[in-house]
């Protein structure tokens, strides 16, 4: 390979001797040219003693740079590359200001063979700028430093090649030469038609790469969605590795290309970006047309939300050329959005829909659909900074909902309270779906005809609802402490009133008061009061020994409650009248239990079966 290029080299030496003229210093030349242009009087003619030699250099370098193959006309002699692009650059700015220049026959003649050599010049650098573009694993000059070179953004590491777009270091030195000399030369046009053709159709590439396919409103209609779900997840690492790997690849090219001209290099970039992200916009956009989705599809969509939302992050600049592309990222993304809402909105729908099945739940454990709204609304709520977002856009009836919401809260708070934080529309809309699951539950507890069993219903809903939002950060955040409070508080009137409702009258047996008659002990009323006691504690063991308590805390909270109050009573009781019954025959018929008995059967309340014991989340 040495052997050949030193060979190409004593060529290009012998050529270029031959064509310079003799006596030819070149930058004598160009710097006669730029005092003559600088100095420029109409009439004059002076000009041409500089500007034909630097016609006929021109003009000879492109006859040697055409006898060369695409793609290697430049770079064996960076130097002398240099040369000619300065040459063409000068060459540049007399065509370009013809109109100062006399009209004699001498001067239109020397012009006319500029004009040409110009052209000439622009038609090689538009070939070579297009043979770059479609060759980009091109073979470097191996002595090429790109730290010597004038390019903003220039990379020097051998790896770029194995990487998107995978052009050297050489060649995108050589494709900002050739980019500079004919936007100066008043050739932008037809190089950034070549340069964004060219490029469009390498991006395609990648594309195809990654199993990329359009795919239509119809064919989404038809789709099971298991295959659609396969399609959404395709879309959306299409659309990251377009945003953390294809564009940003792309902007750093165009701005490495264009160094000298920022405005066309941002123009471009973003008529690229624009042209592929308009393509991948057609999935969203076809997903939200008339078919609907079930709740449970919601989280789909908010990847593909979080994924329009980084496209939109995408900084292609901020002028006209960026309005298209803004534009369509925010409908498409707007339209995700809405879609959002409305699978969201299906799970208030549900709730109030829930009302067909008019069996109780058995043994007053938490119901299906508490556990499905609350579960639900915990991984929701994972997205949360995303549907803050989504209902912040979508929000229109913000006012009507806070205040709402405010009102309804604000009825229990004292000035004393920690005053709840403003809240977001999102928080409002979850504060309006747990109003209305406690209706829904309040609703269902009526069907329940043991008022103590209703109450064990409302409290093991009630407390599973304070749990998940418990451990869910995010939800704990939005509804905030006084909420909690104001739940737990509910929770304890229920425990009260479930305590009232069952074991009054069991208190009521082992009562100290009425066992005496004038001034004695009767006791035809002890035993009446010991049966008593035996039986509705027997009623109560044989009945809530089945009824479930699944939260832990709870049913440890409850047994403890009451043997708080029924043992001591009933060790005082027994105590105190049982030496009355010592004598009597039948004193076992009547104190069937000993306080430990007592004790260790209240441990078996709230129990439930087997399978309603199993862990549940």
């Amino acid at each position: 390979m040495e052997k050949d290029d030193s060979f190409i080299l004593e060529i290009v030496d012998e050529n270029e001797k031959a064509s310079k003229p003799v006596g030819f210093n070149l930058d004598q030349t160009l710097e006669e040219v730029d005092q003559f242009i600088q100095k420029l009087v109409p009439g004059e003619n002076k000009f041409v003693k500089c500007i034909d030699p630097l016609q006929e250099l021109v003009d000879s370098r492109i006859s040697l740079y055409e006898q060369k193959e695409p793609t290697a006309k430049f770079g064996l002699n960076i130097d002398e590359d240099n040369s000619f692009f300065e040459a063409v650059r000068r060459l540049s700015l007399i065509v370009n200001n013809l109109d100062e220049f006399p009209s004699d026959l001498a001067a239109i003649s020397c012009l006319n063979r500029a004009s040409s050599t110009h052209f000439r010049a622009m038609l090689l650098f538009e070939c070579e700028l297009r043979a770059l573009l479609d060759n980009p694993k091109r073979t470097g000059d191996p002595n090429f430093d790109p730290i010597s070179s004038n390019t903003d953004g220039s990379q020097g590491s051998s790896k770029l090649e194995d990487e998107f777009p995978y052009f050297s270091s050489q060649s995108i030195h050589v494709m900002n030469q050739i980019a500079t000399a004919m936007i100066l030369a008043g050739y932008e046009a037809e190089c950034c038609t070549v340069y964004g053709g060219l490029r469009l159709k390498a991006l395609d590439v990648e594309f195809s790469k990654q199993c990329y396919e359009n795919i239509n409103v119809e064919d989404i209609q038809k789709m099971s969605w298991e295959s659609l779900e396969g399609e959404i997840n395709n879309w959306i690492h299409i659309m990251k590795f377009c945003t953390t790997n294809l564009f940003p690849a792309e902007r750093n090219l165009c701005d490495s290309v264009f160094s000298d001209n920022r405005l066309t290099a941002q123009r471009l970039f973003c008529d690229l970006a624009t042209s592929l992200s308009i393509r991948l916009l057609n999935f969203p956009n076809a997903l939200v047309w008339p078919r609907r989705y079930s709740t449970e599809k919601l989280f789909k969509f908010l990847d593909i939300y979080e994924t329009l939302h980084d496209l939109a992050n995408l900084d292609i600049g901020n002028d006209s050329s960026a309005e298209e592309f803004m534009s369509e990222t925010s409908m498409a993304q707007s339209r995700i959005g809405g879609a959002v809402m409305s699978i969201f909105s299906q799970i208030e729908s549900s709730i109030k829909n829930d009302n067909a099945g008019r069996t109780p739940v058995a043994g007053g454990a938490v119901h299906p659909l508490t556990r499905y709204t609350m579960n639900y609304l915990k991984y929701a709520c994972e997205y949360k900074d995303t549907l803050e977002q989504v209902f912040q856009k979508q929000d229109k009836v913000q006012g009507s909902l806070r205040q709402k919401v405010v009102e309804q809260e604000s009825k229990d708070i004292t000035e004393d309270d920690d005053r709840c934080p403003p809240l977001s529309p999102f928080a409002l809309k979850l504060m309006m779906v747990i109003d209305l699951l406690d209706a829904n539950i309040e609703m269902k507890s009526k069907l329940y005809r043991n008022p103590a069993l209703r109450l064990v219903f409302l409290m093991n809903n009630g407390r599973y609802i304070l749990q998940k939002i418990k451990e869910s950060a995010e939800i704990y955040e939005m509804m905030g402490p006084y909420w909690s409070r104001k739940r737990t508080s509910e929770l304890r009137r229920y425990h009260k009133t479930y305590q009232r409702e069952t074991w009054s009258n069991v208190l009521q047996c082992i009562s100290h008061e009425g066992v005496q008659v004038n001034g004695k002990v009767s006791k035809p009323i002890l035993k009446e009061r010991f049966k008593n006691f035996n039986t509705i504690f027997d009623e109560i063991l044989k009945t809530q020994s089945s009824w479930i308590v699944s939260d832990g805390k709870l049913r440890s909270e409850l047994r403890v409650s009451i043997s708080s109050v029924v043992i001591p009573a009933y060790r005082s009781f027994l105590g105190r009248f049982k030496s009355y019954l010592d004598n009597n025959k039948q004193a076992g018929k009547y104190i069937k239990y000993q306080p430990e008995d007592i004790e260790e059967l209240i441990e078996q309340l709230f129990e439930g079966n087997t399978a309603s014991m199993a862990p549940r989340r």
